[in-house]
């Protein structure tokens, strides 16, 4: 299986995180700066996360989403994840980020989750680096069943 997190990060935060889930799946985490949908053929499992970025997924994420046509990710089982600092009001980039994957053609295997930062520039809060590793299991898990 070939399993890939496309990731986009401004302060290190996204980019461990992305890093966490990957070990925890077997893949490899990339930057979205450095991918396009044509670097998706032959992906099994995709998993794509970045930081909220005024109510919504990042400049970066957004573009790459919007390369994304019906039908790019046919046969790909995907999942998605934001970070974010802990408010009442913080935004849901990893719910839109999976609605932009299915709309592509992926199948969902699991909720969107957020991970904690402790201000703007981080870093993570206590315990978001395991619970990423706890979620990337929880994936592997889903494809098992």
């Amino acid at each position: 299986m070939s399993a890939l997190v496309v990731f986009d990060s401004n302060y290190g935060t996204t980019e461990s995180v992305a890093g966490a889930i990957a070990d925890a799946i077997g893949g490899s985490a990339v930057s979205v700066s450095t991918i396009s949908p044509d670097s998706l053929t032959g992906v099994d499992l995709l998993v794509v996360g970045c930081p909220i970025n005024g109510w919504r997924p990042s400049p970066r994420m957004q573009a790459f989403l919007d390369q994304l046509n019906p039908g790019t990710l046919r046969g790909i089982q995907a999942a998605a994840f934001d970070t974010r600092v802990h408010s009442p009001l913080h935004g849901d980039a990893a719910g839109r980020v999976t609605r932009r994957l299915k709309s592509a053609g992926a199948h969902i295997l699991t909720r969107p989750t957020g991970f904690i930062v402790d201000g703007k520039t981080g870093p993570l809060a206590d315990g978001e680096l395991d619970r990423a590793r706890q979620w990337g299991d929880s994936i592997v898990a889903a494809l098992a069943s």
